[in-house]
């Protein structure tokens, strides 16, 4: 995998837990390798894909569940949070650039490491607007979720909504709100 940050686009999201802000989580989107993916999620976070001229994207959008690990009882495993369900808030809702879903591009990239942005969907070639970042290796994801980025600033910021206490499905019990979004 290439890493050359001079043609690959970079995003941001401030976020919020609760009321206060956490930090800036900056992604680099591998334009290269998972281009029509990388350029929904990029139009997603700029806002700039437009409904009736109404901006469609991620701003004021949630991250809605949170798989975080009890060490104790080694119950489930600790390897991502999820957002970017805008339409329902839930993880119910889909909805692309290019239609309510678009198909897998590839599965080049492998889920071996923290801090790597990859496509939430409900089987193949279901992709729409839900993302997680991998807090952990998740390799049992391969073949099934399309990484199309990776964490290259504010991992800690990752770390942080990795810690908020959750409910049931695993949803946060404080919202954990993107605030803003866009493009560096």
């Amino acid at each position: 995998m290439t890493t050359s940050n001079t043609t690959r686009p970079i995003v941001f999201m401030d976020v919020n837990i609760g009321e206060t802000q956490v930090g800036r989580i900056k992604m680099e989107l591998f334009s290269d390798i998972v281009p029509l993916t990388a350029e929904n999620f990029r139009q997603l976070c700029t806002g700039e894909h437009r409904v009736n001229n109404r901006p469609q994207g991620y701003k004021n959008c949630t991250f809605h569940r949170v798989y975080v690990c009890d060490y104790s009882l080694k119950l489930v495993p600790n390897f991502m949070c999820q957002g970017g369900d805008f339409i329902n808030n839930d993880g119910t809702g889909s909805f692309s650039i290019y239609g309510e879903k678009f198909d897998d591009e590839n599965f080049k990239v492998k889920h071996d490491a923290p801090g790597l942005l990859s496509m939430a969907n409900s089987g193949a070639n279901t992709n729409g607007c839900q993302f997680f970042i991998t807090t952990a290796p998740a390799e049992f994801l391969d073949g099934k979720h399309t990484v199309f980025g990776r964490v290259i600033d504010g991992m800690l910021t990752v770390r942080k909504i990795e810690r908020v206490p959750t409910g049931a499905n695993n949803r946060p019990k404080l919202a954990v709100k993107i605030t803003e979004c866009g493009e560096m």
